[in-house]
């Protein structure tokens, strides 16, 4: 069975670190794109930053560019999201997801599994 399970969340100071793991099996994980998506109280689901198959072209949103670094581990199927100097606004859900598209997206609709998600809270 396909399952992503994110970990790594958790309350933490503005200005701080918090490194997400996401740890993916029953698919050929190589062969997809991963994503990371956020979804604070009250509001959609956001992007946030998606990475290759092979890591080697990345993209982030505007909102952390600059703070915030995807990678990924094929070895051990597992995507990473190290955020730093994080902010309150940067609260959210967090949600891993995999798509089978030839390029990395901020589209939802092209990310084929989703995580269950895991809560980042940003104290000011």
């Amino acid at each position: 069975q396909v399952q992503l399970v994110e970990s790594g969340g958790g309350l933490v100071q503005a200005g701080g670190s918090l490194r997400l793991s996401c740890a993916a099996s029953g698919f050929t994980f190589s062969s997809y794109v991963m994503g990371w998506f956020r979804q604070a109280p009250g509001k959609e689901r956001e992007f946030v930053s998606t990475i290759s198959w092979n890591g080697g072209i990345t993209y982030y949103a505007d909102s952390v560019k600059g703070r915030f670094t995807i990678s990924r581990d094929n070895a051990k199927n597992t995507v990473y999201l190290q955020m730093n100097s994080l902010k309150p606004e940067d609260t959210a859900v967090y949600y891993c997801a995999a798509g089978m598209t030839p390029r990395p997206t901020p589209m939802r609709s092209e990310y084929d599994y989703w995580g269950q998600g895991t809560q980042v809270t940003v104290s000011s």
